[in-house]
């Protein structure tokens, strides 16, 4: 087995290292004065099995390339095996036509990183399921849901727990972390009633004296999570914190969310951590190289992956 980092999360793929007891590849993942990208991998691959680590976070298309530079020079190393882990999928919010002559990018990422060489693709909670069928190659989209519940049941007692979906699209995945902590479920419905009119936010479920767990994939701007932890405050909620597993924080969305009624925001290390994450008091990463760590070596070793949330 051979585990190769490009630039985009160095700290993750030495935790996954450190997870399976196997150093990390040599390799040297640098710019030319034009700003190509040029990768030179230092030892031998040639019939291993190669994980390639890289998130295509900001700046997205430069860790694209990144990635898609070391698939081609492990294939034309020899590589026997070459997966692309990527735990955080970027241009995954590209999945569906949102007007006339618009690209789905989703798939045309899905297709590059396909004949750059990969063999399959590892990743992390897909923004939507569907970009699995993107591939023409094996994809193992995992879940942090059992992190975060683990993480959640060593904070809180289930019984005055209210985990709530932030929208309707994210109810599924609210839904699988309800069930597995046995506590209510709440959504937030958001809807303008008409034309010029501001966005009214219902609450479906009653969030009353209960500690609410707002649950995503992704915070960006953060505006989403931060209105909405308004709404449950107003509603009479005791607190509100958030479990998200992409921080993706662009602009100034951490001090968005300092200034906002959410205690705490924890996210996973799928995206490295800015320095204004890093400052920022109520903002917590928790690691996710475990989880990919051992789907790495169950992948390796041609074992069932989905057991892992058996």
């Amino acid at each position: 087995m051979k585990i190769l980092s490009c630039n985009s999360n160095q700290p993750l793929a030495e935790a996954i290292s450190a997870y399976l007891n196997q150093p990390l590849t040599k390799a040297e993942v640098k710019r030319f004065s034009d700003m190509e990208v040029f990768v030179e991998i230092q030892e031998n691959v040639r019939g291993e099995d190669a994980f390639v680590v890289q998130s295509t976070s900001y700046p997205a298309n430069d860790h694209l390339m990144e990635l898609l530079v070391a698939i081609d020079a492990l294939k034309r190393g020899s590589a026997r095996r070459i997966t692309a882990v990527v735990p955080y999928f970027g241009y995954a919010r590209q999945d569906r036509k949102s007007g006339p002559r618009t690209p789905i990018s989703a798939k045309l990422v899905a297709n590059m990183i396909t004949t750059a060489g990969a063999d399959r693709v590892l990743t992390l909670d897909l923004h939507a399921a569907q970009i699995q069928g993107f591939f023409d190659i094996p994809t193992d989209n995992l879940f942090a849901a059992p992190v975060f519940v683990e993480n959640i049941l060593k904070k809180y007692k289930p019984i005055d727990l209210c985990v709530v979906s932030p929208d309707v699209g994210g109810v599924l995945r609210a839904r699988s972390i309800a069930k597995r902590l046995n506590t209510d479920l709440a959504i937030i419905d958001k809807r303008r009633e008409s034309v010029g009119q501001s966005e009214v936010m219902n609450i479906i479920g009653n969030v009353k004296n209960r500690h609410c767990l707002m649950v995503d994939d992704i915070i960006d701007s953060g505006g989403t999570l931060c209105n909405a932890a308004i709404a449950l405050i107003e509603k009479g909620a005791t607190t509100v914190d958030a479990y998200v597993t992409h921080g993706v924080l662009s602009g100034g969305a951490v001090a968005k969310v300092a200034s906002s009624p959410i205690n705490t925001l924890i996210t996973t290390d799928s995206i490295v951590a800015t320095e204004a994450f890093r400052v920022a008091k109520n903002v917590k990463h928790i690691s996710i190289a475990p989880l990919l760590g051992e789907a790495i070596k169950r992948i390796h070793e041609e074992r069932s992956v989905s057991s892992l949330f058996d």
